[in-house]
């Protein structure tokens, strides 16, 4: 029997994983903002959704329901999280107007970044922060450098 690789094939390195409110709910959500598909779902006996894998890409997206006896919440449950999923996508601005529309709240609008990303924030529906980003301009190391010390200095 040929040994087993620790790394799935069909998997990448890192997989975020998200605890949500609703995960029904969450999975026809990425899929109409991110146009994610459902890999799997494993539902649990009482409705819930223990486990399901949502493919984005080359990515994978996991996301179970909370469990709050075990001590399994999402972000809307208490503190927010200080975390945010950053997703280039083809064309943010389609992509943030459709989590508007789907129930997303705008944190910070769309911008044309220095570093060479047109780029935006929303809180989805369960409290998840993301930042959706499309690439627009190829920028060297040193014009990086340049356009980053003129930001801080704009903003000083």
């Amino acid at each position: 029997m040929p040994p087993v690789n620790p790394i799935p094939d069909d998997y990448p390195r890192l997989c975020p994983y998200l605890i949500v409110d609703g995960a029904e709910d969450a999975i026809a959500f990425y899929a109409e903002v991110l146009g994610t598909e459902e890999r799997m779902r494993l539902p649990g006996s009482d409705g819930r959704i223990g486990h399901a894998e949502l493919q984005l890409g080359d990515s994978v997206l996991m996301l179970a329901d909370e469990f709050p006896d075990m001590g399994i919440v999402g972000p809307k449950a208490g503190e927010r999280s200080p975390v945010a999923m950053t997703v280039y996508v083809e064309d943010v601005d389609a992509t943030f107007a459709r989590a508007l529309g789907a129930g997303a709240t705008e944190i910070t609008p769309l911008e044309d970044k220095f570093y060479g990303d047109r780029t935006g924030q929303f809180e989805d529906p369960f409290g998840h922060r993301w930042n959706v980003m499309t690439h627009i301009e190829d920028v060297t190391s040193e014009e990086l450098a340049e356009r980053a010390s003129a930001a801080a200095d704009a903003s000083a």
